[in-house]
């Protein structure tokens, strides 16, 4: 009859890693020497090893070779002409007009110097995307490090549910076998223990789900079997809800990006206003005249006439794309303004349910407990009045847990918007 008496010395020893989080500024190498992943450890892994972040970094690169090209005159031409050669006689190319030079392209002044500023803020855009995207890992790999914690804890928990299952359903039956309880006892008691196996096998399911998920954001497969340290917070961080919207909104990489395509735009209309003024052809040739010897010097020059096509299309093309990039950019702000507010009231009704749970409803079950427990001692409450509120005790304590996963990840998404300096890590080559 004690071990039935057990579950919340268990619950409690399962709860006991829910401390806070370790400092994101501890040594990695230190912590992880214990053989155990941190939540910094795996976030740094997650920026040297997620192949979305290296992917986007690689964006970058051929932004930048993008950026350099554009720069860039095109490669000067060498000629070679023979000219009046006469085609009746044997010695015909001697006679010939010989030529031998270069011809070189000279863009209008103005549309170089622009398609290097435009490649320049295609590197700008393609450095915050890569920003937003080394945020959104970082956040994504502290869901799933809570994940796992919470799902760990929830297989601890059923874990010790099934085992009180086990022991109450030996009991009913030994009380059916002495003939002190109605075969029902018995049935309701094993009922109970189905229940718990299967929410066991599920809690599992979830645990190795939560683990591949996060393994897949490291990118490092291999570590599914990893032990965490650390615990889920219990203890919410107020301060992030006094923050300002006009503190991080404009530093957010979602918005550099924007005002980055802006610029793009604005840049590219402009080159296309110039698209209607020319580039000049200009060559030069050295060569000798015929069988007289003679050293002549040709100078050309070649300037197409922009009759037919004055590069009208391609302007209105170009301002509708300014349109379109400045219409995005203020999209983009009050995105992020609904997500903050969304964000906040999560974090705030997360912060409510933990409070709730912490000082009300973990209380009153634990004393309901205990009073249930006595009162059975005494033989006011039946054997399954016992078991019934001994599962009411693990339940409150399972969804005490949900809410703890709930109130972690709430905060990881206002940290997200806010940019913390891990997001800023760099990403090894």
């Amino acid at each position: 009859m004690k071990r039935i008496f057990c579950l919340p010395l268990f619950l409690t020893a399962a709860l006991a890693g829910a401390s806070a989080l370790p400092a994101i500024g501890q040594d990695v190498g230190a912590v992880c020497g214990t053989n155990a992943l941190t939540l910094e450890a795996a976030i740094r892994l997650a920026l040297d090893h997620n192949h979305d972040l290296r992917a986007s970094a690689a964006r970058v690169e051929a932004a930048s070779g993008r950026a350099q090209q554009a720069g860039q005159w095109s490669n000067p031409e060498l000629e070679f002409s023979a000219e009046d050669w006469p085609v009746d006689q044997g010695d015909g190319f001697s006679d010939a007009k010989q030529l031998i030079g270069i011809s070189q392209s000279l863009p209008y002044p103005g549309k170089k110097s622009l398609e290097r500023r435009i490649g320049g803020a295609g590197v700008k855009w393609s450095g915050q995307e890569l920003a937003l995207r080394r945020t959104e890992v970082v956040r994504d790999v502290k869901a799933g490090f809570y994940r796992v914690l919470a799902a760990e804890r929830m297989v601890e928990v059923t874990g010790q549910l099934v085992r009180v299952a086990e022991s109450a359903a030996v009991t009913a039956r030994k009380r059916v076998d002495a003939g002190a309880a109605a075969f029902q006892e018995q049935l309701r008691a094993e009922v109970q223990l189905e229940q718990a196996r299967t929410e066991q096998a599920e809690r599992q399911r979830d645990l190795a789900t939560a683990r591949q998920v996060l393994v897949a954001l490291l990118g490092r497969p291999e570590m599914k079997a990893v032990r965490l340290a650390g615990g889920l917070t219990e203890k919410p961080d107020a301060a992030l809800l006094e923050v300002k919207e006009e503190d991080w909104l404009t530093g957010h990489p979602s918005a550099a990006a924007a005002r980055a395509t802006v610029e793009r735009a604005e840049l590219e209309a402009r080159r296309a206003r110039l698209e209607k003024y020319p580039d000049v052809e200009l060559g030069v040739a050295g060569g000798r005249v015929g069988a007289t010897d003679e050293s002549i010097v040709q100078l050309g020059v070649s300037i197409p006439l922009p009759v037919l096509d004055r590069g009208g299309g391609r302007e209105r093309e170009a301002n509708a794309h300014v349109e379109a990039a400045r219409a995005d950019c203020l999209a983009v702000q009050q995105q992020l303004q609904r997500e903050w507010t969304e964000a906040r009231e999560r974090y705030r009704t997360a912060m409510d349910h933990v409070a709730r749970y912490r000082e009300r409803i973990l209380p009153k079950a634990e004393e309901a407990l205990r009073l249930v427990q006595t009162g059975f001692e005494q033989g006011k409450f039946g054997f399954m009045d016992l078991v019934d509120t001994q599962r009411t005790d693990a339940e409150v304590h399972l969804a005490y847990l949900e809410k703890l996963f709930e109130l972690n990840v709430a905060q990881a998404e206002l940290e997200a918007l806010l940019q913390p300096e891990v997001s800023s890590v760099p990403i090894s080559n």
